[in-house]
C-alpha cells in the first residue's frame, strides 16, 4: 500500500528575496529545521515530531523535487533536474534557493514575498523511516529518513493532523498494546509453570 504524501508548514522568518543583477531573483530560505520540536500535532491522539540531520541527504540527491506555490503542481516556481531549485542540508536544517521563473506565477509570488504578505513554506514527504517515543507524557516522533517531494511557499499552513500520522500513531499504541499482552502471557504461563512446579512437589510429599 502506497503512503500518503504529509505536509508540514513553518514559518521562516529567513525567507529572503536576494536580488542578482546577473542572474536575477531568487528566493532562498529553510524549508527544515533539524532537531526543532514541532507544536503539538494529531488532533485527538497528540504528538510531537522533530526532523532528524541527514534525514533529506538520500532524497536530494536522488529524488525529483519540485518547488510549487500552495503544493499546486501548476504552480511551479522551480526543479532540482532542471538546476532552478536547489537543495542542500547543512548543521541547520535544509536549505532552498529556488530562481523564480519570469512567469506571472514567479513574478507574484517574488512581490508577494518581498512585501510579506507570505511567510512560509510547507514540504510534502513521505516516511521511509522514523521513530516514536513517550517524552514528558507526551508521545514524540523522531523523522530519521523521508522522501521529499516538494517545498512549497504556502499562503496558509498546511493543516498539521495527517491521516498518515495518526494512522502511525495508532500503529504505535497497538505495538505497546501488543507487547503488554504478550508480557501478560509469559506472566501468566510463568504462574502456571510455578503452580505446577508446587503441585508435583506437594504430591511427591504426600506419597512419601
Amino acid at each position: 500500500m502506497s503512503q500518503k504524501i504529509e505536509r508540514r508548514a513553518m514559518t521562516l522568518k529567513e525567507l529572503r528575496i536576494v536580488d542578482d543583477d546577473e542572474k536575477g531573483n531568487t528566493i532562498e530560505g529553510y524549508a527544515a529545521v533539524f532537531d526543532s520540536w514541532s507544536e503539538e500535532l494529531g488532533g485527538n491522539m497528540p504528538f510531537r515530531e522533530k526532523v532528524v540531520k541527514g534525514a533529506f541527504t538520500e532524497s536530494i540527491q536522488k529524488s525529483d523535487i519540485r518547488a510549487l506555490v500552495n503544493h499546486d503542481p501548476s504552480l511551479i516556481l522551480g526543479r532540482n533536474t532542471a538546476g532552478t531549485l536547489e537543495l542542500a542540508e547543512d548543521e541547520k536544517g535544509l536549505f532552498v534557493r529556488i530562481k523564480p521563473p519570469g512567469t506571472q506565477v514567479g513574478k507574484d509570488i517574488v512581490t508577494s514575498l518581498s512585501r510579506g504578505d507570505i511567510s512560509q513554506m510547507s514540504i510534502g514527504f513521505t516516511v521511509e523511516l522514523d521513530k516514536w517515543s513517550y517524552e514528558d507524557e507526551v508521545d514524540v516522533r523522531e523523522l530519521l529518513k523521508v522522501k521529499l517531494f516538494d517545498v512549497s511557499i504556502v499562503t496558509y499552513p498546511a493543516y498539521t493532523q495527517t491521516e498518515v500520522s495518526v494512522r502511525s500513531l495508532e500503529s504505535v499504541y497497538q505495538a505497546r498494546a501488543d507487547e503488554k499482552q504478550i508480557e501478560n502471557q509469559k506472566r501468566e504461563e510463568k504462574l502456571l509453570q510455578i503452580k505446577a512446579k508446587f503441585n508435583k512437589s506437594e504430591e511427591q510429599n504426600e506419597q512419601t
